[in-house]
């Protein structure tokens, strides 16, 4: 349900949002998402070298392993992190928030829902578009269409969320374009 150049937007907002990084981390679970290396990270690596940033991948199972991740992305200052789209990444999500607040890391996240629980900003796919657009297929099914006939879609609505709380304990202005161009802000 992603683009594969996805990971060169999430640069870009993090750019915006907190300008002057000069390293960056992608964090993923390889085991619940092997998928994360064939399709995204060839964008990752390709935006990274574009924007001359330091890129590094962390490969992450468990709590420690999260922690160690970010702790030692703080260890060295302008660092930020993308949160990979896996489910792992989603389950542990606040965990990965609180230790992005207690490090001071700009993070960008897939789900919405990141960016309300305290996430710095999220862009992903609108869901519920997703979901609308599933149902009228199922609909044109019912109605005789063959599902082999139908064209795959793609997500065509992505939704940028902005935590004006969380820029803030990060000490981060928020551009006023990027917070025009927002679907929604947490103030």
């Amino acid at each position: 349900m992603f683009e594969k150049s996805i990971a060169g937007k999430w640069l870009d907002l993090l750019t915006q949002i907190a300008p002057g990084f000069s390293r960056v981390t992608f964090m993923f679970n390889p085991d619940t998402a092997p998928y994360i290396r064939s399709f995204f990270l060839p964008s990752f690596e390709a935006s990274v070298q574009f924007l001359k940033l330091a890129g590094t991948v962390a490969q992450v199972r468990g709590d420690a392993e999260i922690e160690t991740a970010i702790a030692s992305l703080a260890g060295e200052p302008k660092g930020v992190l993308i949160v990979g789209p896996d489910n792992f990444m989603d389950i542990h999500r606040r965990l990965i928030i609180s230790q992005t607040a207690k490090y001071a890391v700009p993070a960008i996240y897939h789900l919405p829902d990141s960016a309300r629980d305290g996430g710095l900003i999220s862009y992903g796919a609108d869901f519920a578009d997703i979901f609308y657009r599933a149902a009228r297929y199922a609909d044109r099914i019912l109605r005789g269409d063959k599902a082999s006939e139908l064209p795959v879609q793609m997500p065509v609505k992505y939704l940028t969320i902005i935590n004006l709380q969380t820029a803030k304990a990060l000490g981060l202005a928020v551009p006023p374009a990027l917070l025009v161009s927002a679907d929604e802000v947490i103030e």
